[in-house]
């Protein structure tokens, strides 16, 4: 297939044997390494870890691995739906295509909708944390504490974070060859501290030396030692979230050296990688400083924030330092990781002409997606100006509200594979565990939890507590983000309803 003459042109729509079409992304530079370095980037496990870890304990106590293995079952059962979807239909449209192949172009596209949504609100995330972590960094380096504080003056804040959201999108843009060496270097740095942290805090505990040292025990593993159900609801709803991000590893399937199996083994294995580095940390935390809710303790509040800012100094001594540049670049990695997946799922949304054309535009020079990674990138600036500039909490609460639209999409989709592949799903017992009872579990569970999180974020107190005439505002966020979508996808449906018709991704009969 050739490749497009200029930046922007279109790329001819050229179906493959699965009736899909070849957008002209860069073909083959992608293997099963890269792809689960990518995943394990997305994911960010040591920014992710340092925000999760202490309200994850403070809402089950020791009974945190438990809630990870909880959190870890419906994202290894999806993760095995999506393989076999991406095995029959490689895609960069992931979520949107298969949805839209099993349910037809409404769901298809609300699909799409929930995965643009939820990638786009945490990159304005990521770039917020990565900015945070500069300053730190910046503040220990020079001894002087003040600079710290740099990153709470808006006009240094929101400046600084449009330049790491800019570079982010740069490196995207250059496509997954850049993407991948950059990806490398941070992911490996990261592990490496993480497994320095976690020995030092074992070794603490051998030693006697630990803050309040506490024993290792099966019970531990046992969800049913969690005090309430609605501390486990909140502690899964949680552990789902820590572990989102492993998708990305499918969106640049077209990419990758074998389309058919490449994305699929690289997703598994990078939520069963995620799931060791998870439980090996927090037995370390545990282990370490107890869940108190005094002095270092896991469970204390003043902790809760960021539990590695607290605990490396007194672990890792005088290579602390070494956290906060693994933390920041743990962030600054995953923003540019997690720009792949919504530019390569707008480039097919527009490729299909589910979004204007011109999202299904490919630079010749970098065959990576032009329009919709630029897009990706302003969205993610225009979303954390304007959040930021309104007021902290509708940030922080918004970020809330995304787990609302990762159990939605996450779901659907998991739904779809059973529904596309309804005709063979008793044809083997392969087929029955892994294109029928997997997917079907995983979607179910997580469809639950996002009905369950959208009634109790209706409650003012959930969240930061805001609200709007009694009703919680991370309801309000999360619906109104999905309603968005409802809104664009009617205007798509008057304005180009090729799609909608079945024109020009046909739904499997």
């Amino acid at each position: 297939m050739s490749r497009p003459e200029a930046t922007g042109a279109k790329t001819p729509m050229l179906e493959t044997e699965s009736g899909l079409g070849e957008k002209g992304l860069n073909k083959g530079v992608v293997g099963v390494l890269g792809a689960v370095v990518i995943g394990i980037s997305c994911i960010a496990p040591a920014y992710t870890l340092t925000a999760a870890l202490g309200p994850t304990v403070a809402e089950v106590g020791t009974q945190l691995p438990a809630i990870f293995l909880a959190g870890f079952l419906p994202m290894l059962l999806v993760a095995l739906g999506y393989r076999e979807l991406n095995s029959a239909m490689p895609d960069s449209g992931t979520s949107f295509t298969w949805a839209t192949r099993a349910f037809g172009p409404w769901i298809g596209w609300m699909g799409g909708w929930g995965l643009i949504a939820a990638t786009i609100i945490v990159l304005s995330n990521l770039a917020a944390v990565a900015v945070d972590f500069f300053y730190i960094l910046l503040a220990q380096l020079t001894g002087n504490e003040a600079i710290g504080e740099l990153t709470k003056n808006l006009w240094i804040n929101i400046p600084t974070t449009l330049v790491f959201i800019a570079i982010a999108c740069w490196i995207s843009y250059r496509g997954m060859q850049t993407t991948k060496i950059f990806q490398y270097v941070l992911v490996a740095f990261q592990l490496i501290v993480l497994g320095w942290f976690a020995i030092a805090a074992f070794v603490h505990v051998n030693n006697g030396t630990a803050f309040d040292a506490t024993p290792i025990s099966l019970e531990w593993f046992n969800p049913m030692a969690v005090e309430s159900f609605s501390a486990f609801a909140a502690g899964v709803s949680l552990s789902i979230f820590i572990f989102w991000g492993w998708d990305v590893t499918l969106t640049m399937n077209e990419e990758t050296k074998d389309p058919d199996k490449v994305p699929g083994r690289a997703a598994t294995l990078t939520v069963l990688i995620i799931m060791a580095i998870y439980m090996v940390v927090a037995l370390a935390v545990i282990s370490y400083a107890g869940v108190g809710d005094t002095g270092l303790g896991a469970g204390n509040p003043e902790n809760q924030e960021s539990i590695f800012a607290v605990l490396s100094g007194p672990i890792m001594g005088p290579f602390a330092i070494l956290m906060s540049l693994a933390i920041l670049s743990s962030s600054a990695a995953s923003l540019q990781s997690t720009m792949v997946s919504p530019a390569r799922t707008i480039l097919a949304m527009g490729y299909y002409k589910a979004l204007p054309e011109r999202f299904g535009n490919v630079s010749p020079r970098f065959m990576s997606p032009s329009v919709a990674t630029i897009t990706a990138g302003v969205a993610a600036a225009a979303f954390y100006v304007l959040t930021r500039l309104l007021s902290e909490n509708a940030l922080w609460d918004t970020i809330t509200a995304l787990g609302m639209m990762i159990c939605f999409y996450y779901g659907v989709t998991a739904l779809a594979c059973v529904w596309y592949f309804r005709r063979e799903l008793f044809a083997s017992a392969r087929n029955i565990v892994f294109k029928f009872l997997a997917p079907l579990v995983g979607g179910v569970v997580l469809l639950v939890m996002f009905f369950s999180t959208a009634r109790d974020s209706m409650s003012p107190d959930y969240g930061s507590g805001s609200n709007v005439g009694g009703l919680g505002m991370v309801f309000i966020l999360g619906m109104g983000v999905l309603m968005l979508g409802v809104v664009i996808m009617v205007v798509m449906r008057v304005r180009q309803p090729g799609f909608f018709k079945g024109e020009t991704l046909k739904r499997l009969k």
